[in-house]
């Protein structure tokens, strides 16, 4: 069990963490080690924030692990990355349902392989009942698709006579985005420590009232860097709650 440190607030912690698992390649390559061993280190990265999320009382976590932008990388690099979600999901499901983790996956999954396909649907079935912690993975997942796939799907309630045009407003529209079930991320963390989202969540809200941290975790100090965020969380909650609007840029520390 990961213990809370004494000067965080469970009440003042985020309720929902988007992790964008980034620079595990570069981070092994820097090490003149295979790319691919940088891609296991962050599962590992992940297993230890999950299981912060959890005994933290933080509610949802999401997981940015493939983007739809990751089909340009080498083929092979690909088809590892798609071995090795569906070994650890294979690996891992038995522990997480033990745990009370409730699986969700965001993005278009067609494209992915069939078995990969079928174990996501399994996982999802199995643990639906699951309360501890929400884990979400966003898999060929992309913004400018979500978009694309919820203007889309609404054009279409348009043009059947089931929904009248003025009745769209954010709200609608959020209904048929990836993320409708988890909602809106409170802290943004980038694992490379670079100060870019990507092609993540351009439609949910949580720009205008969130902020994120270019701390650098890497694969191997996630722990240590999460409770920096943490505490970080705790003192621009107190400075945004006195704002009316707008984001605030916090500095690493």
């Amino acid at each position: 069990m990961k213990i809370l440190p004494p000067d965080l607030d469970r009440d003042k912690l985020p309720r929902h963490v988007a992790a964008i698992m980034d620079g595990n390649g570069r981070w092994a390559t820097q090490r003149g080690l295979p790319r691919a061993v940088g891609h296991r280190q962050g599962v590992d990265t992940l297993k230890d924030l999950l299981r912060c999320c959890k005994d933290w009382g933080i509610g949802t976590l999401t997981a940015y692990a493939f983007s739809t932008e990751n089909w340009h990388r080498p083929l092979e690099e690909v088809n590892f990355l798609m071995v090795l979600f569906e070994r650890v999901l294979h690996q891992e499901l038995i522990s997480l349902q033990q745990e009370g983790v409730q699986l969700h996956f965001a993005g278009d999954l067609s494209p992915l392989p069939y078995t990969l396909r079928q174990q996501m649907e399994e996982a999802m079935a199995l643990t639906a009942n699951n309360r501890a912690v929400v884990f979400n993975v966003a898999i060929n997942y992309g913004s400018r698709s979500e978009i694309v796939k919820a203007c889309r799907e609404i054009a279409q309630r348009v043009q059947a006579g089931t929904l009248n045009p003025t009745d769209i407003d954010e709200g609608l529209f959020a209904q048929h985005l990836y993320t409708a079930a988890t909602g809106d991320p409170d802290l943004l963390v980038r694992t490379s420590g670079e100060m870019r989202t990507s092609a993540i969540f351009y439609c949910g809200n949580w720009p205008t009232r969130k902020f994120t941290s270019p701390t650098c975790c890497g694969p191997t100090s996630i722990a240590v860097s999460f409770i920096k965020l943490c505490r970080i969380f705790k003192i621009a909650s107190a400075v945004l709650a006195k704002c009316e609007a707008g984001s605030q840029l916090i500095e690493p520390v």
